[in-house]
């Protein structure tokens, strides 16, 4: 995929770049929304942005898909490209915006490296890039060919439930009056737009918690957040948001059902069934209740292990479906775990999986905060769960590949 001569010159450099990443990447979004202040107002996320999260989200990416260049130079990083395309589609990200993005980029390389930025070292790089954003771009491409839309449109509220003191989940549906509603894969979420007190328009991903199929769609938000805070404070039955079609890869694989695809009523008889594993905590429940309510529907006979931990059962969202739908899978063991007020048939406690077993060529999916994942993953792996199967699902950027790149 690199050239020789660019691949020996990044090998070279990729330490010095490495190093100073974290100010290219403060220098980056400093000089892109100088530039264009309406990025900063109607599409970033402010809030990662003031606390620096996107920033080293961004540089571990770079790091990231520079060394698998050259570690693997005949192999491309799909899973690190489908995640961060995933998400550029659901902002609806358009080809036009990488070379703006390369624009500032390269100009805050040469700011922070000076004369270490030689016409052989900056094309070297510039192939780095390009490299990437075309991937990216062919990947966003595809993925508007599949869903039939760029950007958002409105759906209207026709539910608020209160599900926690601090979770409310909304059910919408297209309010320009379309009959049928696209159906998604368990464990996507959507975009959703928002236009806060200040004018600025400001969107956020949220894990549709609801069966696939069904006339509307759900979502389940946490207090926390700007966005997160004015859905719980303004947002009311009968009102509008913007939401975009279903994205991410966080998806139950074909061989986790009959049909092939998931939420496709099939029969559940594959041979090709694996033990499943769904550990979560928090907020994090959201995209694994999709995923119970789609393996019972398409009738899932292997194992299925429900883990979750929370504060307190109170404080657990959508604990009756997260319940009611592992009982309906024939094979489901269910562990919840809460610090406060475990009553029976809970744990006290943080997630322990000590006492869980996970059998042969068990799959493994988790959502929550990135602690509570890296000590579930640990804690698989030590229990001989293949690295390939354990996937997961990160709320906002990627600070797990960034720790990873550095």
């Amino acid at each position: 995929m690199l050239s020789e001569p660019s691949a020996a010159t990044v090998r070279a450099t990729l330490p010095v770049v490495g190093a100073a990443i974290g100010e290219i990447t403060e220098r980056f979004y400093a000089r892109l929304f100088a530039a264009h202040p309406e990025l900063l107002r109607d599409l970033f996320n402010r809030g990662n942005q003031a606390a620096g999260t996107q920033r080293q989200a961004l540089a571990g990416s770079i790091a990231g898909f520079a060394t698998h260049l050259l570690d693997h130079p005949d192999q491309r990083p799909d899973a690190l490209l489908s995640r961060i395309a995933h998400k550029h589609a659901s902002l609806g990200v358009t080809p036009e915006q990488y070379a703006v993005v390369h624009e500032h980029l390269f100009a805050a390389i040469a700011e922070v490296l000076g004369d270490a930025v030689t016409p052989e070292v900056a094309a070297a790089w510039d192939e780095v890039y390009w490299l990437m954003a075309n991937a990216l771009t062919a990947i966003e491409k595809r993925l508007y060919e599949e869903s039939g839309a760029t950007g958002l449109r409105p759906w209207e509220v026709v539910e608020r439930i209160t599900e926690t003191a601090d979770v409310v989940t909304f059910r919408v549906r297209p309010a320009d009056g379309a009959a049928t509603v696209r159906d998604f894969r368990a464990g996507q979420y959507v975009s959703v737009g928002v236009t806060l007190p200040d004018g600025a328009r400001q969107i956020r991903q949220y894990s549709l918690s609801g069966a696939p199929g069904g006339a509307v769609r759900q979502f389940s938000v946490k207090r926390d957040g700007e966005v997160s805070r004015h859905l719980h404070a303004r947002v009311h039955e009968g009102d509008l948001l913007e939401l975009s079609e279903p994205y991410g890869d966080l998806v139950l694989g074909e061989s986790e059902n009959g049909s092939g695809s998931v939420g496709g009523n099939g029969n559940g008889s594959g041979a090709g069934e694996r033990p499943l594993l769904l550990a979560s905590a928090g907020i994090g429940v959201t995209p694994m209740v999709a995923m119970l309510a789609a393996l019972t529907a398409d009738g899932h006979r292997a194992p299925v292990t429900v883990v979750h931990g929370d504060r307190s059962p109170a404080d657990h969202a959508l604990r009756a479906d997260h319940e009611a739908y592992a009982a309906k899978l024939p094979d489901a063991t269910v562990r919840f775990f809460y610090e406060r007020d475990a009553g029976p048939g809970s744990r006290t406690g943080l997630v322990d999986l000590s006492g869980i077993e996970a059998a042969p060529g068990t799959r493994a999916y988790l959502c929550g905060p990135l602690p509570f994942m890296r000590a579930v993953r640990t804690q698989l792996l030590a229990k001989g769960v293949a690295p390939a199967d354990i996937h997961y699902e990160v709320f906002g950027p990627d600070l797990w590949l960034a720790a990873a790149a550095a």
